[in-house]
């Protein structure tokens, strides 16, 4: 059977339309909003941090960036949705240092591969941690801390948000890096773990600049060391890890936030995401309000943020061997 010259050239037209769709809308991304799953509950780091950038980045892309809280799990219910999504660039996520580094390592229910499952888009926020001592604790600086910890071994308490948690873990490369015997005491969050250190219950404490603020103003909770690119404008007075000399348990203590999306997201849809969200962080209205919560706005390219997941991957990895912590 025989079709006329037009017909085969309608066909063709047709079938080259048909070809050129995907590309067209790539090309018109976003024609409508854009969600940004935050695995943990309104009102955290990870949240505030997610709607300042969400705010922003409509500017750019035109359309409302919208924020859905999964929550649960760790932050495993929200990456799996974010990794499962559709890779249209609708539906894109927040990945931190936990859900990157630490949930692959140490929960056997993880089912999201942050190297394979998900793109990372670029690295949004870092926010400082404070080492910390109750008022009762006989030292104030890095000096004396260290030096009564280290004469009286498997005396102090220290608490954390939970067993297998990033700050489980930061408490055992402290213990390492620092020759202490801290004893661990998991809460159920780090807000048990914050009321416990408030009352004495534990003495000594790590806990998020922004959340501990308001106890250190009021003299109940006393810094001795900060984990930071630099010295918090806030405590001008206590140095970094770094400047002690402990420069991966400083890296280890910076809390990140970062950008991400389904794996397959195609690349151009992920540019207009990473260019929008670089966008946001130049804004200086936001630079002043992460400021003001004590973190610093972040950026970068997509690769420099794939380097530093598959960082903190491999130090956690040896974190966890060498205190032989187990999944659950």
């Amino acid at each position: 059977m025989q079709f006329p010259r037009r017909r085969l050239a309608a066909i063709s037209v047709a079938l080259l339309g048909l070809l050129a769709l995907p590309a067209f809308a790539q090309e018109g991304y976003p024609q409508r909003p854009v969600k940004l799953i935050v695995p943990f509950a309104p009102g955290g780091s990870t949240d505030l941090v997610a709607r300042l950038v969400a705010e922003k980045m409509q500017a750019t892309l035109g359309q409302p960036v919208t924020v859905d809280n999964r929550t649960g799990s760790g932050g495993m219910i929200g990456s799996e949705a974010v990794a499962r999504a559709e890779a249209d660039g609708y539906t894109v996520g927040i990945g931190t240092v936990s859900t990157l580094t630490v949930n692959p390592i140490l929960l056997k229910a993880n089912r999201v591969d942050p190297l394979k499952d998900l793109a990372p888009i670029t690295l949004l926020a870092r926010v400082p941690s404070v080492f910390m001592v109750h008022p009762s604790f006989p030292g104030r600086d890095f000096a004396q801390v260290v030096a009564e910890v280290r004469a009286r071994p498997d005396v102090y308490n220290i608490g954390s948000s939970g067993s297998g948690s990033i700050s489980h873990l930061l408490i055992e490369a402290m213990n390492t890096d620092l020759g202490f015997k801290l004893r661990h005491v998991p809460y159920r969050g780090m807000g048990p773990a914050l009321a416990a250190a408030l009352s004495g219950e534990t003495e000594v404490s790590i806990d998020q600049y922004p959340s501990s603020a308001a106890h250190i103003r009021s003299g109940k909770l006393l810094p001795f060391a900060v984990g930071a690119s630099r010295r918090l404008e806030a405590l001008p007075s206590v140095p970094t890890l770094k400047e002690l000399g402990q420069p991966d348990l400083n890296e280890l203590a910076m809390t990140w936030f970062g950008l991400v999306a389904p794996a397959k997201t195609p690349p151009a849809i992920q540019k207009k995401l990473h260019d929008a969200a670089v966008a946001a962080l130049r804004d200086p209205s936001l630079v002043a309000r992460l400021k003001e919560m004590g973190a610093d706005a972040a950026g970068g390219s997509a690769e420099a943020f794939r380097s530093q997941i598959e960082s903190g991957l491999a130090r956690n990895r040896r974190i966890v061997q060498a205190a032989g912590i187990s999944p659950e």
